[in-house]
C-alpha cells in the first residue's frame, strides 16, 4: 500500500492518522513476508520513495513500530525487522494489522487455545454474575446469527458481538480486555469458521443453548456448551484448511 503525499492534508492534526497509515503499510508488509525477520528494512530515503511521505512520517512511523516490537534501531546497522517471538501480538492494532496472515503465522492454533482456556470460565462465571439485561443482549446477538440467512458477513458481525457480550458477562476484567484485545482476530476467526462450515445452523442451535444456560444459571452447561463452540471453531477451521490444500 503506497500512502500519496496528494492524499495527505496540510493540517498538522491529520499526521497522526497518516503515521498510522503507513506505520501498518510497512507492519502488513512485514507480517507477508516481505520484509523477512532479521533483515534490514530499506534506507529512510527508500522508503520515503515506497510509501510516498516525507523521512520525518517515516521516522515516527519506525518509532511507532518499535514499540510495539515490530524493529528495531541499531546504530551503523539500521532497522531491523524483530523476530516474531518479540512482536507485541498483544496489542490490538497488531493483531488487526495481521488480519489474513494470522494463518501463516502459526497464531490460528495460539488463538484457539487461548479461546479455550478463556471462555468456558468466562462462561460459567457469567451463568453466576450476568445481569439480566446482559442475557437479553446475548439473546439479541444470538438472535441476529439466527436472522442473517444466508448472509454470512452479517452472521459474523453478530458472532462476534456474541463472543464479546459473553466475555463482558463474566464480570472479570481481565477477560473482558481480552474480548476488547481480541476483536480483529476474532472477526478473522469466526470469518474462518463461518465460510468453512457446511451449514450455520448448528452453530446457531450451540449459541442459542448457551443462552439458555446462562438464563437458567447452569453454571456447568455453559461451560460445556462454550467448549463446544470451541471444538467446532477447530473442525470449522481444519475444513477450511483442507479445501485449501
Amino acid at each position: 500500500m503506497t500512502v500519496s503525499t496528494t492524499e495527505m492534508p496540510a493540517s498538522r492534526t491529520a499526521r497522526p492518522r497518516v503515521r498510522m497509515s503507513v506505520a501498518q503499510s510497512i507492519a502488513q508488509d512485514i507480517f507477508s513476508g516481505k520484509f523477512a525477520e532479521g533483515a534490514n528494512l530499506p534506507r529512510e530515503n527508500d522508503l520515503c520513495e515506497t510509501y510516498g511521505v516525507s523521512r520525518t512520517v517515516i521516522r515516527e512511523t519506525l518509532k511507532i513500530l518499535q514499540a510495539k516490537g515490530l524493529v528495531v534501531s541499531r546504530p551503523r546497522i539500521g532497522t531491523i525487522v524483530c523476530q516474531q517471538d518479540e512482536w507485541n501480538i498483544l496489542d490490538s492494532q497488531v493483531l488487526e494489522w495481521i488480519g489474513p496472515n494470522l494463518g501463516r503465522m502459526g497464531l490460528v492454533e495460539c488463538i484457539l487455545e487461548a479461546r479455550g482456556s478463556i471462555e468456558p470460565t468466562a462462561a460459567e462465571l457469567a451463568a453466576k454474575r450476568a445481569t439480566m439485561q446482559e442475557i437479553a443482549d446475548l439473546e439479541a446477538a444470538w438472535q441476529a446469527m439466527a436472522d442473517a440467512g444466508e448472509d454470512v458477513d452479517a452472521f459474523i458481525a453478530a458472532d462476534v458481538v456474541f463472543h464479546e457480550l459473553l466475555l463482558k458477562a463474566s464480570h472479570n476484567r481481565i477477560f473482558q480486555q481480552f474480548g476488547a484485545l481480541m476483536h480483529a482476530a476474532l472477526n478473522f476467526m469466526l470469518s474462518t469458521s463461518a465460510h468453512s462450515a457446511d451449514s450455520l445452523e448448528e452453530s446457531i442451535g450451540q449459541h442459542r443453548e448457551l443462552v439458555e444456560a446462562l438464563r437458567v444459571r447452569d453454571a456447568e452447561g455453559a461451560r460445556r456448551l462454550a467448549l463446544a463452540l470451541i471444538a467446532k471453531a477447530k473442525q470449522d477451521v481444519n475444513a477450511a484448511r483442507s479445501e485449501k490444500t
